[in-house]
């Protein structure tokens, strides 16, 4: 995706929101899509220049929860939604409705603030316990878990000789004696 600097954002909204030309003549004009340039015309007619900075923000579980029920109750767009809350991206908001909808109100919440669901695995190392502190089953787990390994880079290496052959053979030429 392409990146655009303020100030030409603010002349292509400042010309589309004249409403003498055409969104679509005015996106063809610059090569641009005429959504997006429909995206920064109503930004710029809801928030002004300011609607058309960047912006890094990290939405919280009760604004996006605004957002979406604004969305039910006034049946707004996420184009629409997105304008109104000065959200730069209405893709996001579809994200949203998607947590809502498969988890609950804690499916919003930025990811970096969730509590882990699930606790992080145990190590299959058997290495963390000296071999004497063992007891006979790991051990056996341990042993039938080696041999696997073993079997598995035994078949790989030969699977890797096989085909190191077969690519030797072909680049051999037979003589036409």
């Amino acid at each position: 995706m392409a990146k655009y600097d303020e100030r030409f954002k603010f002349k292509v909204a400042r010309e589309g929101a004249q409403g003498t030309t055409g969104l679509r003549e005015i996106a063809s004009r610059y090569g641009l899509d005429h959504s997006m340039v429909r995206r920064w015309v109503d930004s710029y007619r809801e928030h002004g220049r300011a609607g058309l900075a960047k912006k890094y923000s990290r939405y919280d579980a009760p604004f996006k929860q605004r957002v979406l029920q604004q969305m039910r109750d006034e049946g707004l767009s996420r184009r629409q939604a997105a304008t109104l809350f000065g959200i730069r991206s209405p893709g996001i908001i579809g994200v949203w409705q998607r947590q809502y909808d498969q988890g609950d109100l804690g499916a919003l919440t930025p990811a970096c603030e969730r509590k882990p669901r699930m606790p992080p695995k145990k190590s299959m190392d058997p290495a963390l316990k000296p071999d004497e502190e063992l007891t006979r089953g790991e051990l056996l787990k341990e042993l039938a878990y080696l041999r696997a390994e073993t079997a598995y880079l035994k078949k790989l290496d030969a699977l890797i000789q096989e085909e190191q052959t077969a690519t030797r053979a072909k680049k051999r030429k037979p003589s036409k004696d």
